[in-house]
């Protein structure tokens, strides 16, 4: 059993997005999953993630739990949890009972990132809570509840989370703006910061969080795990022609075409008009692509300038094969690291 990649460095978690690629199906990308959730644990990962998102062609990870339930199935210690579950969506009580049920599974292994976008279109949306008559402001109030379904139930307490109840499942806030850190902050949580898709707030987030935490009921202090994009290979033109595929995928989004995974293309950035390529620049600011001594520095200089506690690392490679020499690249460089 390897210890988890860290030492004097931060620990090293992933975020998967279980990815649907062209010409494959969503049963193929869950399979996947376990597969690389397998190979990361070998590896040391301390956590591995996976997000909800509706609607999207190219990701399988909608219905979150079932897909974690199918991943904690397969592993064996490496800590399982949602980046996250866009609690807007749902009833706090559906999630405890949800979470408890994957706690109750897996004990002392489960995390619950919540976030408080829809994490898809409005339509979908609507599709979801069949009203959107509920008040995103309501979300503090919903991480409240949430985390109440998690403690003892007191006599008489007429409704209960079963399986749920005394688990003290880990309640995370994710965000991409600087309302998540005030808010993690405010509540004493660890607080994970999206900036693998929406890097502009990311230092300001970190340090308003660390300034204004408070400790909760816990005591625990502030944790800061902010997300990057990291695309390694042997060579750095090897993980930059395998990162034309998540180009791909960006523009295809924010052009309202989103679909599979692509295949990667040869000099596919290079044909981009300018606009695309400065979207790809801002969204992609934090992503670190290219072979081993690139993926060094990258991951140094992301860690120090975050002053993260813990990195959370996607990747999204259309090979399954190449993604998992990918995580070796990533695991190899940051065990010399910390033994440096």
């Amino acid at each position: 059993m390897r210890s988890h990649i860290g030492g004097m460095t931060p620990p090293l978690s992933v975020l998967d997005l279980s990815p649907i690629t062209q010409g494959s199906d969503a049963g193929q990308a869950l399979r996947n999953s376990l597969d690389l959730a397998r190979h990361v644990e070998r590896l040391g990962f301390r956590r591995f993630w996976m997000a909800e998102h509706h609607n999207m062609p190219g990701v399988a990870s909608a219905a979150t739990a079932v897909a974690l339930a199918h991943v904690g199935a397969g592993t064996e210690r490496i800590r399982i949890g949602a980046g996250g579950v866009m609690l807007p969506n749902h009833a706090p009580l559906v999630i405890a009972e949800q979470f408890g049920t994957l706690a109750a599974l897996h004990p002392g292994r489960v995390d619950l990132g919540v976030g408080r976008a829809p994490g898809t279109d409005q339509l979908t949306a609507q599709a979801l809570r069949r009203t959107l008559n509920g008040d995103i402001d309501r979300f503090p109030q919903d991480v409240l509840e949430l985390i109440r379904w998690f403690q003892p139930s007191q006599p008489g307490q007429a409704v209960r989370a079963v399986p749920g109840e005394g688990l003290e499942v880990p309640v995370w806030i994710l965000g991409s703006s600087l309302y998540g850190a005030q808010l993690g902050a405010a509540l004493g949580l660890p607080y994970a910061f999206a900036s693998h898709f929406a890097p502009g707030d990311l230092d300001r987030a970190g340090a308003l969080y660390r300034s204004e935490f408070r400790p909760g009921p816990s005591g625990a202090p502030p944790f800061f795990m902010p997300a990057l994009t990291v695309v390694a290979a042997d060579t750095d033109e090897e993980a930059r022609f395998l990162a034309t595929s998540l180009f791909q995928a960006f523009v295809n989004l924010r052009s309202g075409r989103a679909g599979p995974l692509p295949a990667p293309v040869d000099g596919y950035f290079e044909r981009l008009d300018p606009g695309a390529r400065a979207m790809l620049d801002q969204a992609l600011a934090c992503a670190v692509i290219g072979g081993p001594e690139t993926v060094r520095r990258g991951l140094a200089a992301f860690a120090a300038r975050t002053r993260a506690d813990e990195l959370m690392i996607t990747s999204q490679v259309f090979d399954p094969a190449a993604r998992k020499r990918g995580f070796d690249i990533i695991a190899e460089v940051w065990r010399e690291k910390a033994a440096a």
